[in-house]
């Protein structure tokens, strides 16, 4: 039996009605092995591949007793070193500090068992952060920004809680070494916010594909969906985007919002008169995260990719209509996933300095 001793011996009726204790009657080997399953699968889908090679009956509940007891351990460690970091103690940083280090944020989806709101939804957002160093470019085609590796945070804490989390792991992978550090993501309106605070970027830039959906969103308004006009319009403004022309990309939408007129009380988010509105406040509050042309020059990446990437990745193991969490439950297995989906080799370091289980079987 391949990573346990007699596990199939550990569940005497008192021990199912257990949580964390659950933990301690695994060999660090199982739990690693457990760990690694829950960070992946579905509980359901863990315990069946558990008992393929185990030779066990597990059954999902007891694979997510084990799985959230573990992850509550590696939470409580993300959230001691957050509490030691506000006492002065940094985390140690990376030996060869990183030219380019950039620092993606944005948000995913989860449905918990409570409702919350006054329409009842039980969708609530997790806070993603993805961490990459890169080799940048040269401002050519040919030799593009080159990521290098990735860490990951998740939490479902409020953008204070989450923003202490990032700081940390920012440290730890060279924010105060490297020498350039970038925030990048959409124009969403809790990150710049959240990056002045903590102090995270030497330059901001919103992702460039995010922005050119705002334009074509913004020439539909302008024009109609169905006219064809309004995707000449479009990659006339994504052109000027590219360029940096912003002030060009301003002037239009402005002529067209005001040729509609002011949003209405009665319009609502989708009204072409908001559409408009909205999009030309976000061109005026970001014009200077988009000069795109420099980042380039610079061998800066422009895009998101990877931090929607990252989301998706979250996303992959906690989303879903048929998986409702606990926030307790849910928060210890993004604590996991982060830790078994970073590059850095910190899951092969965590489980080599666990020490063994003075009850295991």
């Amino acid at each position: 039996m391949r990573g346990a001793v007699h596990v199939a011996v550990l569940f005497p009726p008192q021990v199912r009605d257990w949580s964390l204790p659950a933990e301690v009657l695994l060999t660090s080997r199982a739990a690693r092995r457990l760990a690694r399953e829950g960070a992946l699968h579905s509980f359901d889908q863990a315990a069946l591949a558990l008992n393929e090679d185990w030779g066990t009956q597990l059954d999902g509940k007891q694979i997510q007793r084990w799985s959230e007891a573990i992850g509550e351990v590696v939470r409580s460690v993300r959230d001691a070193e957050v509490q030691a970091h506000e006492q002065g103690h940094r985390p140690a940083s990376v030996l060869n500090p990183p030219a380019l280090l950039v620092i993606g944020m944005d948000g995913g989806r989860v449905q918990t068992r409570e409702k919350q709101g006054e329409n009842g939804s039980r969708w609530r957002e997790d806070k993603v952060c993805a961490i990459t160093s890169y080799l940048p470019g040269d401002g050519t085609a040919a030799h593009r920004p080159e990521p290098l590796v990735t860490t990951y945070v998740a939490t479902m804490d409020k953008t204070e809680g989450f923003g202490k989390l990032v700081h940390v792991e920012a440290e730890r992978r060279g924010l105060r070494q490297a020498q350039t550090v970038l925030v990048m993501g959409d124009g969403g309106n809790w990150i710049d916010p959240l990056s002045k605070r903590e102090h995270l970027h030497d330059q901001r830039i919103v992702d460039y594909y995010h922005a050119a959906e705002h334009l074509y969103e913004a020439a539909r308004a302008a024009l109609g969906k169905e006219a064809s006009e309004s995707l000449v319009l479009a990659e006339q403004l994504k052109d000027f985007l590219w360029d940096g022309q912003l002030d060009q990309v301003i002037a239009i939408l402005k002529t067209h919002a005001d040729r509609l007129g002011p949003p209405q009380e009665s319009d609502g988010p989708d009204h072409p008169r908001r559409v408009l509105a909205n999009n030309v406040g976000y061109f005026q509050t970001h014009r200077h995260h988009m000069d795109y042309p420099t980042y380039r020059i610079k061998g800066w990446p422009i895009g998101s990719g990877v931090t929607e990437s990252a989301v998706k990745l979250f996303n992959k193991r906690v989303k879903g209509t048929e998986q409702f969490w606990s926030l307790p439950g849910v928060e210890s297995i993004l604590a996991l996933r982060a830790l078994w989906l970073s590059q850095d080799d910190r899951w092969t370091r965590y489980w080599n300095t666990r020490p063994a289980y003075s009850k295991a079987a």
